[in-house]
Order: structure tokens, then C-alpha cells, then sequence
């Protein structure tokens, strides 16, 4: 009789372990295909997070669409709101001009970054760079056809 109850618990547990497993597998197939859907399906300019959202201590997007004007900065009148200590007030600002975007430091207290650089003028962005705010960082992404 103990031998039958183990066996039945021991294909119980293995059940168990096996519908565990599938459901981490569902999960990691379902977070692909909507990063891929979320990414390919904008057709405009815009930053994305790299960092975990679920490591930072306030509320931030996945990613923010660039159109003319974008202030960067601390203040809650700023386009992207970062309330990190280490980000100023009016931080940065990303200007669309004849089919471009132009990154500029507003004289922020620790800089901006693209790509590990400290930014001193206005550079222009191109698809692909990697732009850092306090402790946050960005990936620029230009889908416009």
C-alpha cells in the first residue's frame, strides 16, 4: 500500500515539475513576441528603456516616441520625467530638424551620455545609439520608412 502511494507521488511531483516548466517557457515565448511586436510595429522615431523597469524606484515607459520638440529632466513640465536624483531639473533636449533628431546637454549638473561619451555640442542621433541619462539608459530607434 506505501509503495503505491509513493509511486502515485512521485508522478504527481513529476507532473507537477513538468507544468512548471512549460509555463516558464509560455511565459518567455509570450514576452519575445510582444518585444518583437512592440518594436517592429512603431513606425516612428523614439527611446527605448534598457533598463529593468522593475529595478528602478519610479514609474518610467518602455519607450517614449520622439515628434519636434522633447525635453528630458527631473521637472514633472518635462516631455520624459525622470525622477532620478542624479538627472537635473531640464536635463537634455531631442530636436527634430529636416528629418533628424539632434541631442543637446542643457548644462546638466552630471552630464549626458551617447554612446559612453559625455555630450559637449548638439550631435545628431542615428539609429542605434545608446544614450544615457543619470541611470538610465536609452537606445535610439529611427522605424520611420
Amino acid at each position: 500500500m506505501f509503495e503505491l502511494i509513493s509511486q502515485i507521488f512521485k508522478y504527481i511531483f513529476i507532473l507537477i515539475i513538468y507544468l512548471f516548466i512549460i509555463s516558464i517557457l509560455r511565459l518567455m515565448y509570450l514576452d519575445i513576441k510582444t518585444m518583437n511586436k512592440k518594436s517592429s510595429s512603431i513606425d516612428a522615431a523614439y527611446l527605448k528603456v534598457v533598463n529593468r523597469l522593475d529595478t528602478l524606484d519610479f514609474k518610467m515607459q518602455e519607450y517614449y516616441i520622439l515628434k519636434g520638440k522633447v525635453t528630458i529632466g527631473r521637472s514633472s513640465r518635462a516631455s520624459i520625467s525622470i525622477r532620478d536624483n542624479f538627472v537635473s531639473k531640464n536635463h537634455a533636449v531631442i530636436t527634430e530638424s529636416k528629418n533628424s533628431f539632434f541631442l543637446e546637454d542643457l548644462d546638466s549638473a552630471n552630464g549626458t551620455f551617447l554612446n559612453g561619451e559625455k555630450v559637449e555640442d548638439i550631435i545628431e542621433l542615428k539609429n542605434g545609439d545608446r544614450l544615457g541619462i543619470g541611470l538610465i539608459q536609452f537606445i535610439f530607434v529611427d522605424n520611420r520608412g
